[in-house]
């Protein structure tokens, strides 16, 4: 599993070579020095699942440097894949939508205080075509599937585990 993400809000216009560095350096360059030593230990049947976004496909206002990175993962295993081509080795991207998480919550309590958390949250998964953001543990569960001999003959997908998010918007 390869999973970095870090994110940072700022609109064009007043992006800085020190966010584009940070954002890229972790969510970017990581992911490949991470991956790329990994490979040479994988198994024949190994699996790589890397952890992308919603935000590869869906633009935010003030997200393009988050949206980019997350872009560029997608990139990265379709290109890979054809990299590992006859290895049996198999590269996957998990996009998740918004997940109910402390890390979202202390982000959320930080940019409206904290008694406006559960309503933003809340209000957050009424947006979504199943009513509700994600546990992590759902998330999980699709990335054991994307590792596991169920998903055997998928690579170089990226699939949405956002509640329908990516269908409608």
């Amino acid at each position: 599993m390869a999973n970095a993400g870090v994110g940072d809000s700022a609109p064009l216009g007043s992006i800085t070579e020190k966010q584009f560095d940070h954002i890229f350096g972790i969510n970017v360059k990581g992911v490949l020095f991470t991956v790329q030593p990994a490979l040479k230990l994988l198994p024949r049947d190994g699996t790589v699942v890397m952890i992308g976004s919603t935000a590869s496909i869906q633009a935010q206002p003030a997200m393009s440097l988050y949206g980019g990175a997350k872009a560029a993962i997608r990139q990265f295993v379709r290109g890979w894949i054809q990299d590992v081509k006859g290895s049996g080795v198999r590269i996957n991207v998990l996009s998740p939508g918004a997940v109910d998480t402390p890390s979202l919550r202390t982000a959320l309590a930080g940019a409206l205080g904290a008694d406006q958390v559960d309503a933003k949250v809340k209000s957050m998964g009424e947006g979504n075509p199943l009513g509700r953001l994600a546990d992590p543990r759902e998330i999980g569960r699709v990335a054991v599937f994307l590792s596991s001999a169920a998903s055997s003959f998928i690579t170089g997908v990226e699939l949405f585990a956002d509640g329908g998010m990516a269908q409608t918007g």
